[in-house]
């Protein structure tokens, strides 16, 4: 009757039986929502890292980001807020982009900008009273990734995990010589293959509590297996946005 979570996460879990060492199963709490264990390991365990593996960020600092309203961006937004940390979100121009926008706010984002809203001279103009945020994350390339850019102050980072635009990162020379920007990848996979398991249960248990504790929240939708086809086209956004598809069994 336990639940369990592979640590480090792994694939050929879908199946009735799975015979495996002791060792590589992590037990969880089950009062934590179903929909939540299913999916820590990923989205989240990712906004977790790239928070804590690149800069060190402090209480009253800022970051900027698109994709907000991704699973990863809506996690970042509340893991900052945690932490005292500003967040600054770009969001794509699309229908429905004011509910996003509104929906992103509550979970604590303290700025949210449509691509079109930051067609001006100086984005920094639009900060207020915020820091210039000193990390960015990247998950869409292209001129998006280049909006994060513009935002970050002299020697920012700006942290790619993801390419959803399938478009080139660009970067101005001048962003090299008078900002000193770095840039940097991230793939959770990579960090998993280091071993360091202790630090992923760590890791996962203390998202599952917040997940528990109505502190970390994300959009899913629980979909029976025999409706996968439906579930695939949603996931692959064929029928527009739509929360994270998890099969139940």
């Amino acid at each position: 009757g336990d639940w369990v979570i592979p640590s480090p996460p792994s694939s050929g879990t879908w199946q009735s039986f799975v015979v495996k060492e002791e060792s590589v199963w992590h037990k969880i709490d089950k009062s934590c929502p179903m929909e939540y264990a299913a999916t820590i390991t990923v989205n989240p365990l990712t906004a977790l890292r790239m928070l804590e593996d690149f800069v060190s960020l402090a209480s009253g600092d800022s970051l900027v980001q698109n994709g907000a309203t991704s699973i990863v961006g809506q996690c970042v937004i509340q893991l900052a807020r945690l932490r005292g940390i500003s967040t600054i979100n770009i969001i794509r121009d699309r229908a429905g982009s004011d509910e996003a926008r509104e929906n992103l706010k509550a979970l604590g984002a303290d700025q949210v900008f449509s691509e079109s809203q930051l067609n001006v001279k100086n984005v920094k103009s639009l900060l207020g009273e915020l820091p210039e945020p000193a990390l960015g994350f990247n998950c869409v390339g292209g001129n998006a990734a280049s909006l994060v850019l513009k935002f970050l102050r002299e020697g920012g980072t700006m942290v790619t995990y993801g390419g959803m635009s399938k478009k080139p990162i660009t970067v101005s020379t001048t962003s090299f010589i008078f900002k000193d920007l770095e840039l940097r990848g991230f793939w959770l996979q990579n960090w998993l293959s280091l071993g360091k398991v202790k630090e992923c249960r760590e890791m996962i248990d203390y998202l599952l509590g917040l997940a528990r504790d109505g502190k970390l929240k994300y959009e899913t939708e629980l979909v029976p297996f025999d409706e996968f086809p439906v579930a695939l086209d949603k996931a692959l956004g064929k029928v527009g946005r739509q929360p994270k598809q998890v099969i139940t069994f």
